[in-house]
């Protein structure tokens, strides 16, 4: 059986209605990164870290999975052994349906102790209060991997990486590191596909990639059924 490996970015859950961070509308150009995204930021204006999540938040649980999500969803029911790696901090992935996803930039509907990168509590509904205490006796922060800090998961989502034999690329730049960086672990031989209308620099890998310059809830649900016609 083929090992399939699904890795997204922001352009799937922007079909959602999720703002994204890179675009020319996006997040970035209403925020300073400086200012709600750097652990300096935290320790700084934890209050300000605290809203601009709590908004991120509740855009979350008003957004639905669209088609994208659904299909991917079906491509780990129908091929074992598919797994999901993901820059995006919602759970549209598990809402729709996929399991065992791997979050590279943390999780939006979680918090974590601040003394513990892997110390996470769920967060239910929208809304954070500052001051509130992991049981390790820490505040509680965001479960969001700030700017200049590690990314805990990229080992274990480099080892998913090189065990694909297709690898399926959806909705992202390839301009977010170390995330982006995944491509490098694909086996020699792995069919790597890449779903998105932008058009990113792929460097060497421009000979192994099939590119279908679609959106995500129009380029994936047909991949999907391809692969299933194929692989089943």
């Amino acid at each position: 059986m083929k090992r399939i490996v699904v890795f997204t970015g922001a352009g799937v859950s922007a079909e959602s209605g999720l703002g994204t961070f890179r675009d020319a509308d996006g997040l970035w150009e209403k925020y300073r990164i400086e200012d709600v995204c750097t652990h300096e930021a935290w320790l700084r204006n934890p209050q300000l870290c605290v809203e601009f999540y709590n908004a991120r938040r509740r855009d979350t649980l008003a957004a639905q999975p669209n088609a994208a999500h659904e299909a991917i969803a079906r491509l780990q029911q129908a091929i074992p052994g598919t797994q999901v790696i993901t820059q995006n901090i919602d759970d549209l992935h598990e809402r729709a349906g996929s399991t065992d996803v791997v979050h590279l930039h943390g999780e939006i509907r979680k918090l974590r102790s601040e003394s513990d990168e892997l110390a996470t509590v769920p967060l239910q509904g929208w809304e954070q209060h500052y001051g509130d205490r992991h049981p390790d006796g820490s505040l509680l922060r965001p479960y969001i991997v700030f700017f200049g800090e590690g990314v805990p998961y990229f080992s274990q989502a480099c080892e998913v990486a090189a065990q694909a034999d297709i690898l399926i690329v959806v909705g992202t730049s390839l301009n977010v590191y170390p995330a982006a960086s995944l491509l490098h672990y694909a086996k020699p031989d792995a069919k790597i596909w890449f779903v998105d209308p932008g058009m990113p620099e792929f460097g060497a890998y421009r000979d192994r990639i099939t590119h279908i310059r679609k959106p995500a809830t129009q380029g994936v649900p047909a991949l999907v059924d391809q692969l299933i016609a194929e692989l089943k």
